[in-house]
């Protein structure tokens, strides 16, 4: 019904509305995230200090250092609704990526405190006091790690955001790794009072494991990796528009949680300039329309061959040149 008094559009100002409504759901977000894990955090630092558990605060320092990881996510959503300029042609989606790089390190940098605070506690062990109130403690770092990775890996998959994915999938792990504090705890309990420090360790691992995913993620933006049924789908869109007789080329890339894309196609030699940009305009439509969080894209029209005629006169060495520079 809605649509009968906002018609279906594609034009350059919905681009630009999906993209800051988009950016706006992610500050929403971190907003959010980032208090959820700072009273978690707190909640668990206070525990640290009554019973001295070294696992409970590795686990403490890294919810710390995973709300701290919001800091940088909201500055770069605040900058990429910044509009393009002639210096920065395509905005500034990229400043997420440089966010993401940031996670990556300051959960690299957790694992090393993580394991100084353990090692350091194995070689000169120190007695833990309330263990139950420790094991207490890991359950509500559990249960708030989760409620923020179920809202963060939502809200980044529905904008598209590989940062808020990352952290999202960093809260999850945190909150199994608190799950271990509680292990530790029984193992205290239990009259194995290694068992703490020891967990410490196993958290370590546990860090290194979601850094390990989230560099790759991160590393795969930034060389502009995309998923490649993300293309199936491009070339699907491009196929079935009429008048395409083939799809020569498709390059679709992330500015920071948007997409566009770069084709070729080729049609009929013997239509007119208005007719073939008919075509490219129904191309640049469907792609849109078809390709999800895809904001804008450039087609390119070549018409087909003829004996004896040559369409890339003009560029057709260059072409050749590149080619002959690649190994």
């Amino acid at each position: 019904m809605l649509s009968l008094f906002r018609p279906h559009s594609h034009d350059a100002a919905d681009s630009v509305d999906s993209a800051l409504e988009a950016s706006t759901e992610g500050i929403r977000a971190v907003k959010i995230s980032m208090v959820a894990l700072g009273v978690t955090a707190v909640a668990q630092l206070v525990v640290v200090l009554i019973t001295g558990s070294v696992a409970l605060l590795a686990d403490t320092i890294h919810n710390f250092s995973d709300a701290l990881t919001a800091i940088p996510l909201w500055v770069a959503f605040v900058l990429s609704r910044r509009a393009a300029n002639r210096r920065y042609t395509y905005g500034y989606g990229r400043a997420e990526d440089l966010a993401g790089v940031f996670i990556v390190a300051m959960i690299a940098l957790s694992s090393i405190l993580a394991a100084y605070e353990s090692i350091r506690r194995l070689v000169d062990p120190q007695p833990i006091t309330h263990a139950w109130v420790v094991a207490a403690a890991g359950l509500i770092g559990f249960a708030g790690n989760e409620l923020v990775a179920v809202y963060r890996i939502r809200v980044g998959n529905k904008i598209g955001s590989a940062a808020l994915v990352a952290d999202g999938l960093h809260a999850r792990t945190d909150g199994f790794t608190s799950l271990a504090v509680v292990l530790g705890a029984i193992g205290v309990m239990a009259g194995f009072p290694l068992a703490d420090p020891i967990v410490g360790l196993l958290i370590t691992v546990a860090i290194l494991a979601v850094l390990r995913g989230a560099a790759r993620d991160i590393y795969r933006r930034l060389m502009d990796a995309v998923d490649p049924d993300l293309v199936d789908a491009a070339d699907a869109a491009l196929r079935d528009v009429p008048g395409v007789r083939s799809v020569d080329s498709v390059q679709l890339r992330w500015i920071g949680h948007r997409m566009r894309a770069e084709t070729t196609l080729t049609v009929d030699n013997t239509l007119g300039v208005v007719q073939a940009h008919a075509i490219a305009d129904e191309a640049h439509h469907q792609l849109i329309h078809r390709v999800p969080r895809l904001d804008d894209a450039t087609v390119h029209v070549n018409p087909a061959t003829s004996p004896g005629v040559d369409h890339h006169a003009a560029t057709g060495h260059h072409q050749a040149q590149t080619q002959a520079d690649r190994p």
